[in-house]
């Protein structure tokens, strides 16, 4: 493989929060093993070795949770360890955490700038949003040891982006939202729509985002974004960057955009290895990382299953003019306790291109301009 990347659960789904919404702590109640607990030395080193054997050019080590850095500094000082044994001359190695961010230390901060990892950092909105959805065990608010953390990376020069659960909540404050983290100097953003629990009905929850309030957080947020881009600021948000990339002719990395399901490479602590992070299930099992090759995972039939099972797409998504930009969407919007159909949002995301294109194409025409200095 020329380009190569893993996604590791470093300490299966344990976590120190107590999320509202936690999709993966709902994933690990349907399996017959909950928790993996913490991945060893030794399927760390077999996973490393592998990546880097079968990988080509560059290989990137994604780690996410439940919260990756339970696992404890001296679990990723070993990564580093094995990444300088096994890299081979010219490869590129990436690193990424994406982090609750509430157990970072300056310890912690100093190892990720001198490795340079990238992270990802979980906050939900303002202080009382980010409070009540994502408590502490304790039950207490976490939004302003966060924010210390986010602090210290900028300080220490660690690159990062804040990633943001969309919910009912966060939703309709989005502007004051995107207000505040421009005003914190937080330019690089990811916006995920929750997902209720796999087993209940859509928009059943008290945090559940349904379609006419994501329609209305898409347009709400499309508007100052779109407003920054003409005034030649430059703010990184993943699904309109990856929109206004599709307009320029480059292939998304998002693969919810993709058109359909590739397997992917979600590694367990125990190196059992599965498609995709949101079908992290017993029925997906594609084998173990010990046992296996990473190649070898993938051409198993449950990787194959697992693809096959997202295609064709819905009748309704061949016929729809911009059919060419939404491609369908993610496989768990459009995932009906196992029944393949039209996307929970798809009247949603009609109105947000209706109402989106056309500055979506200015948006694409300032990128190759180049005045922003950036381009897709």
């Amino acid at each position: 493989m020329k380009n190569l990347s893993i996604m590791i659960k470093p300490a299966s789904g344990g976590c120190n929060l107590r999320c509202r919404y936690c999709f993966y702590a709902d994933i690990t109640e349907h399996r017959e093993v909950v928790s993996y607990g913490k991945m060893s030395e030794e399927t760390l080193e077999t996973l490393v070795k592998k990546a880097l054997e079968e990988s080509e050019e560059s290989c990137t080590f994604v780690f996410q949770g439940g919260e990756p850095t339970l696992a404890g500094l001296d679990f990723f000082r070993s990564l580093a360890v094995f990444q300088q044994q096994y890299r081979k001359k010219g490869q590129t190695v990436h690193n990424a955490i994406q982090t609750n961010g509430t157990l970072l230390t300056r310890e912690w901060v100093e190892f990720l700038a001198k490795h340079h990892f990238l992270m990802g950092i979980s906050v939900d909105g303002n202080r009382k949003v980010h409070d009540d959805l994502r408590p502490d065990s304790q039950g207490k608010g976490t939004f302003q040891r966060v924010f210390q953390t986010v602090e210290m990376l900028k300080k220490a020069g660690v690159d990062y982006n804040i990633l943001t659960v969309v919910t009912r909540q966060s939703a309709r404050h989005i502007q004051q939202i995107y207000g505040q983290y421009r005003k914190y100097g937080w330019n690089y953003m990811q916006f995920i729509p929750c997902l209720d629990e796999y087993d209940a009905e859509r928009g059943s929850s008290f945090y559940s985002l349904k379609p006419e309030q994501y329609v209305r957080f898409l347009k709400d947020l499309f508007d100052v974004w779109y407003q920054d881009i003409r005034s030649g600021n430059y703010v990184y948000i993943r699904y309109f960057e990856n929109l206004v990339g599709i307009l320029m002719g480059v292939e998304p990395e998002s693969c919810g955009l993709l058109g359909g399901c590739h397997a992917q490479l979600v590694v367990e602590a125990d190196g059992s290895a599965y498609p995709c992070d949101f079908y992290v299930t017993d029925s997906y099992r594609m084998g173990n990382i010990r046992e296996s090759g990473l190649a070898e995972l993938l051409s198993y039939d449950t990787a194959k299953r697992f693809e096959q099972e997202s295609y064709p797409p819905h009748p309704d998504c061949i016929s729809c003019r911009y059919g060419y930009l939404c491609r369908g969407g993610c496989r768990r919007d459009r995932d009906y306790r196992g029944t393949i159909g039209r996307n929970y949002y798809c009247e949603s995301l009609l109105e947000f291109f209706v109402y989106a294109e056309p500055r979506l194409r200015e948006a694409a025409a300032i990128y190759r301009s180049g005045v922003l200095g950036r381009k897709v």
